[in-house]
């Protein structure tokens, strides 16, 4: 896996665990929606720079949440 992809995935861990986000989580809906849309950016650029194929060898989960998770990311 690229060095790239495995830094995006790293760098949305802290950003994820922060209390300190661009919108905060107390706004109904909003607040958590920002958190998803960045996980699905996250995802299409590892998938992107990685290759499917790679990420479908390297999945970690079950069959139906990497078709979810594909599919989400438009892939």
């Amino acid at each position: 896996m690229p060095r790239r992809a495995k830094a995006a995935l790293w760098l949305l861990l802290p950003y994820l665990a922060s209390p300190i986000d661009l919108i905060p989580d107390f706004v109904p809906v909003l607040g958590h929606l920002d958190d998803a849309a960045l996980i699905a950016v996250a995802l299409a650029y590892v998938i992107r720079r990685a290759g499917r194929d790679v990420v479908e060898e390297l999945w970690p989960g079950s069959e139906a949440g990497l078709r979810a998770i594909l599919r989400l990311t438009a892939q």
